[in-house]
């Protein structure tokens, strides 16, 4: 069962603008940007990859968007201002069906990392992002202090453990923005199967 999130003042004013503008990491053929699109009535107007083959779909879906290529090479303030940043950043150390390496130092679902500080610096009215369910039980590692305390997930270790989400959820509170998640499985969409993935909207906290 999934609950239907209902959206933060920021986007619905973000909604109202005249086409806000539509950043994107990880855009690989472009179907979470075009949802954002979708929802907010939104314009892509730069995209974030380097696979040759997502480039090339990339092109084809969005012409006009400029890809700006290594979101690990970039200075954020030269990148041209959005709106609304959106991306699905690497899965394969989160998924079930990988090696569980987590969201650390060295892994491909590191690249959260880039994300988290384009948004320090653009800072959005909207960041989505969207990842497998294994977001919600892979481990991670973080800048910040856990504080351990009874009942903290990951009892019978010797400490607490961070997960993935948790690391998401931490890092846009240091950046100070609130947000919300869910998981949607594509049976939901009229999908013969339940490929469960991870949706988060993140807002300024003082908007």
């Amino acid at each position: 069962m999934t609950e239907q999130l209902e959206l933060p003042q920021s986007m619905t004013r973000l909604i109202e603008l005249d086409r806000p503008r539509i950043g994107s990491f990880c855009s690989g053929y472009g179907g979470l940007d075009l949802a954002v699109e979708e929802v907010t009535g939104g314009k892509t107007v730069w995209v974030s990859d380097i696979d040759p083959g997502a480039c090339t779909i990339l092109e084809h879906r969005f012409p006009d968007a400029p890809n700006i290529g290594d979101m690990t090479a970039l200075d954020w303030n030269e990148v041209p201002p959005v709106d609304v940043l959106c991306g699905g950043t690497p899965c394969q150390d989160l998924s079930a069906a990988g090696r569980r390496a987590g969201m650390k130092d060295g892994t491909r679902s590191n690249l959260w990392v880039a994300m988290r500080e384009a948004i320090a610096v653009i800072r959005p009215g909207l960041v989505v992002w969207e990842n497998v369910r294994g977001a919600l039980s892979a481990p991670a590692s973080s800048a910040s202090d856990m504080e351990p305390g009874e009942g903290s997930v990951g009892d019978g270790h010797d400490g607490p453990v961070l997960r993935a989400l948790g690391r998401v959820l931490g890092d846009l509170a240091d950046l100070g923005y609130d947000a919300e998640w869910t998981t949607v499985p594509a049976s939901a969409v009229g999908a013969p199967h339940a490929r469960q993935r991870v949706f988060l909207i993140a807002w300024p906290a003082d908007s």
